[in-house]
């Protein structure tokens, strides 16, 4: 028995570690269409599509999955609310709310809190793989500027690193959301998703860090213009409306 023992205890130390698909690196030389307000027609010049995590990706594309990793979403407060204690509190009790966007701060301070979280996200994530999704953006990475001071900035890199983690273990490339100037490489992020790195003069930022794996939206046509003028020959850029809606504005270098 000792001896049949010993043998199915070798057999299963021998059996090697899932091995997980290297994620897949940002095309170049194509479009980018951001999506987030609904799913829409994607024309022939787009390689590169960012959709919500509740949406579909889009066939033939490089497939973006959208997921607000640091703040809630508007329509899941209910659920939220059952976890309420994850949630950002002011010294009065009241949570801690980005009002431009009305969505509310996740509590990322102390690393069990950011351990629990990260498994929450890290369900939403292993989803956008299930469904087919070859990258994952995490949204609002500088909500600790929001925060009232109660955030530090340290705290959301080591958030951050864990979500990045939890990408790769689905397969999933990782984009760095905004915060121009942080080298999110070092915690392993692989790409840049930059909002009006035109309008605000911070698309060297990204470049200097992320070299062509950066995709620029902006949402002003001067703006558009400049970024187009000053990056448009190495980064995907596009022109949205603010709302993002399905019929709105969309236009490319």
């Amino acid at each position: 028995m000792r001896r049949v023992l010993a043998t199915l205890v070798g057999a299963l130390l021998a059996v090697p570690a899932v091995a997980h698909a290297e994620p897949t690196p940002l095309p170049v030389g194509t479009d980018v269409d951001y999506q987030l307000g609904g799913p829409a027609y994607v024309p022939d010049n787009v390689g590169i599509v960012v959709r919500d995590r509740t949406e579909t990706p889009a066939p033939g594309a490089y497939n973006i999955c959208y997921v607000n990793g640091f703040q809630t979403q508007p329509g899941a407060r209910r659920s939220w609310l059952a976890r309420r204690d994850l949630l950002l509190q002011g010294a009065d009790g009241r949570l801690v709310e980005d009002e431009a966007w009305g969505e509310w701060l996740l509590d990322i301070r102390t690393p069990a809190k950011r351990q629990r979280l990260a498994r929450i996200v890290g369900r939403w994530t292993a989803g956008c793989a299930r469904d087919g999704f070859d990258a994952v953006e995490y949204d609002n990475l500088d909500s600790f500027t929001r925060s009232g001071g109660l955030l530090r900035a340290r705290q959301a890199t080591a958030y951050a690193r864990l979500l990045v983690a939890g990408a790769h273990d689905a397969g999933l490339a990782a984009g760095q959301k905004n915060r121009a100037g942080w080298d999110g490489t070092r915690v392993g992020f692989d790409f840049a998703v930059a909002e009006e790195c035109g309008r605000y003069d911070e698309c060297g930022a990204y470049t200097d860090v992320y070299g062509d794996q950066v995709l620029a939206v902006e949402y002003r046509v001067r703006d558009f213009d400049r970024t187009c003028a000053d990056v448009g020959d190495r980064l995907a850029v596009v022109l949205r409306d603010r709302d993002l809606t399905p019929d709105g504005v969309r236009r490319w270098c």
